[in-house]
């Protein structure tokens, strides 16, 4: 378990401009909507994170605005908010008036609710609500692809959960299998979430990936360096069938 150092200090530092910080590349209306177009790469990124920071302690110290894991693992972060267990709600740290926390610690979480209120994007707009553990992966999914960040953490503190967002180069530079890791990560991303044209998602993930897409009826075959990736969908363009063959 983290433990917070200073945690109720306010940082006394003049807060810089935080206009720059949103990726304006990427653009969604719902939480659906991110789910089929960003899900798959915002979840491939956790296991970049998890390769490097699995298994670790963590600490955070809000005055730094530093996550550490281990004793020598630091990275800078941002923090969205904290789910509560005995309440099982969400509040975003913006929400949270009696932390006394920076602007500069909460800005991709200031910014969010900025696209959510030009976007009617509930979830990034209330500033607390009963939530379940699947809202919070969504909000740090969000996050870490709205400001191209390296993966989100959840960070369970006893009393609740705070999920933060890291950027690193270390992480960023995980080598993986990309041909194991889609085969893996997709399916995983359908059983999480309850999204609702899979086909969608899927087209959206390896096009991004840089493979060329064909479809016929229901079948959407994928190709990139000789890999083959085939994905078969029913009616409802949900997922029946994946496989694939690597050179």
């Amino acid at each position: 378990m983290g433990l917070f150092n200073n945690i109720f200090k306010k940082k006394e530092e003049n807060t810089e401009s935080t206009t720059n910080q949103q990726n304006d590349r990427k653009h969604f209306v719902s939480e659906n909507d991110f789910l089929e177009k960003y899900g798959a790469l915002a979840l491939e990124k956790q296991r970049n994170l998890y390769a490097v920071t699995g298994g670790l302690s963590w600490n955070v110290d809000m005055n730094k605005e530093e996550i550490t894991f281990g004793d020598d693992l630091t990275f800078p972060m941002q923090v969205l908010g904290s789910f509560s267990h005995s309440s099982e709600t969400w509040l975003w740290l913006w929400e949270n008036k009696a932390g006394g926390y920076a602007e500069s610690v909460m800005k991709q979480a200031l910014l969010l609710k900025q696209y959510g209120e030009e976007n009617n994007i509930d979830l990034l707009t209330v500033g607390k609500f009963d939530a379940v553990p699947n809202d919070l992966h969504l909000i740090g999914m969000i996050a870490t692809e709205m400001f191209d960040g390296s993966g989100y953490y959840l960070g369970n503190y006893g009393q609740g959960t705070m999920v933060v967002t890291i950027k690193s180069d270390l992480i960023d530079n995980v080598e993986s299998e990309e041909f194991s890791r889609i085969l893996t990560v997709f399916p995983e991303l359908i059983s999480t979430f309850e999204i609702q044209n899979h086909k969608n998602a899927f087209t959206n993930y390896l096009s991004q990936k840089g493979y060329e897409l064909t479809s016929n009826g229901n079948e959407v075959k994928a190709e990139k360096d000789g890999n083959i990736i085939n994905a078969v969908f029913n009616e409802n363009n949900l997922l029946t069938n994946l496989n694939g063959n690597n050179s």
